[in-house]
């Protein structure tokens, strides 16, 4: 009896802080995220921004925290006696051995239905492809016209219109006019789509300002969603809050967390175009100074190899003025666009007022481009004076002047080797003779001296 006593293990003693510890972490490890409705009580929010209540029921009650940072996110303000549907992670405070539920999202029971409808009509229109990345199409560059479907009351469209004046005011914007909450707004919102999609716009943006699940409903409607994935334009929503999401937004071609970053990236920003254009320039004139320096390296080397260099020189020559004119025709070109561009938003922005924007942006263009040209053709003259130069300075030391003349080059025959005084000459011997624009074989017969000036003595 003794011997079993000694080798039964003593029981393990806990802490009061390691019991609490334990107990949180197998709570923690046993559940998951979990969604709870019931009454709340005793509704309390310290100055810490904290809230603290009980989640109850007929029977059993539990204590629930929900901390600053996410329940300032909350579409309700907490009241004793309201029903409400939370969700959080079960967990437990060690300091007070209390089990408790660590909310992160809470809303009205009634809300609760709807989520179950939402969920259920995601996992549907997921399933048929509907939310895929293929079929999401890609926004323009530079949009000409686009149509807001929205309530013409609400602050979203203000906002967006003050974006769009901001960073492209030469747009065209079109508000369709719709209901976004009640019971007729989502068959207001298709029709809506239909009337913006007549209108021929480069974009569409479906909007509306933040709320509740149930005041953002309409855009969580089968009706809707189809008519989205129907749409041959593209579109951008903008629905609610940040935090918030619709089906709408699933289906949509880009979903924008508020209306602002909505028109941020329907429209590019002005500065943003001029630049483009400096790029453009830039990369230009670097592309011409490339071709030039292969050029002037190509000249070079056939200087060195003498052959025809009147030919060479002026081959070159004519390579640049080439190159020269493709790429005056190439910045031609893409000034010319510009000024169409700028041409056409001037058009607009009269209407809209900024034309002395515009007006500066053209008279720059212009600048640059007499810059440009003046500063080309500079260069041009410069090359052509230095080729002149080097096809001068070729031309002294050519042979081909000096057989002009009436004087010739005697070859051997054999070696190829230039004749130049009499003990390289033998009879019989056969020689090659190049005068200025031929090259005949002779055979010498008779050798004989000169005097000094060069007439053989007989």
């Amino acid at each position: 009896m003794k011997e079993v006593e000694e080798r039964t293990p003593a029981p393990k003693v806990f802490s009061v802080s390691e019991l609490n510890l334990q107990a949180r972490v197998t709570i923690e490890k046993q559940f998951n995220v979990v969604w709870v409705e019931g009454e709340l009580s005793n509704f309390a929010r310290p100055r810490s921004g904290h809230w603290y209540f009980t989640l109850k029921d007929n029977s059993a009650q539990v204590r629930c925290a929900m901390f600053a940072n996410r329940n300032r996110l909350a579409q309700i303000q907490p009241v004793d006696g309201q029903q409400v549907l939370i969700r959080g992670r079960v967990s437990l405070y060690e300091g007070r051995g209390d089990f408790q539920i660590i909310v992160d999202q809470i809303e009205h029971a009634g809300e609760g239905l709807l989520r179950q409808a939402f969920d259920q009509l995601k996992r549907k229109l997921s399933s048929e492809g509907l939310f895929s990345e293929e079929s999401k199409k890609t926004l323009p560059l530079y949009p000409k016209h686009v149509a807001i479907v929205s309530s013409p009351t609400g602050a979203a469209v203000k906002d967006i219109l003050a974006v769009m004046s901001r960073r492209y005011p030469a747009i065209k914007v079109t508000l369709v006019p719709t209901s976004v909450q009640g019971d007729t707004a989502g068959a207001e919102i298709v029709e809506a789509l239909d009337a913006a999609e007549e209108l021929g716009p480069d974009l569409i943006i479906l909007t509306r300002g933040g709320g509740s699940l149930e005041d953002l409903w309409s855009f969580n409607l089968e009706s809707v969603a189809r008519r989205i994935f129907t749409c041959h334009i593209p579109l951008v929503s903008a629905i609610g809050h940040e935090i918030d999401f619709t089906i709408a937004d699933f289906v949509s071609d880009i979903r924008a967390p508020t209306p602002s970053v909505a028109a941020e990236i329907a429209v590019p920003e002005l500065d943003e175009i001029h630049d483009q254009i400096k790029d453009f320039e830039k990369t230009l004139v670097n592309s011409w100074l490339n071709t030039k320096q292969m050029l002037e390296l190509t000249l070079q080397n056939a200087r060195l190899r003498l052959v025809s260099p009147r030919a060479l020189i002026e081959q070159a020559h004519q390579r640049i003025d080439d190159a020269s004119n493709r790429t005056l025709t190439s910045i031609t070109r893409l000034i010319d666009l510009q000024k169409e561009r700028l041409a056409s938003n001037r058009a607009q922005l009269r209407i809209l007022g900024p034309n002395q924007k515009l007006s500066g942006a053209k008279s720059e263009l212009m600048t640059r481009k007499a810059q440009l040209i003046r500063s080309i053709r500079d260069k041009l003259l410069k090359d052509d004076k230095r080729l002149k130069s080097l096809a001068r300075v070729l031309e002294s030391v050519s042979p081909l002047p000096t057989l002009s003349r009436g004087y010739a080059i005697i070859r051997d025959q054999d070696s190829a080797s230039v004749l130049t005084k009499k003990s390289q000459l033998e009879i019989g011997q056969r020689v090659v003779t190049r005068v200025t624009d031929a090259i005949f074989v002779s055979k010498i017969e008779k050798i004989q001296d000169t005097d000094e000036e060069g007439i053989g003595i007989k």
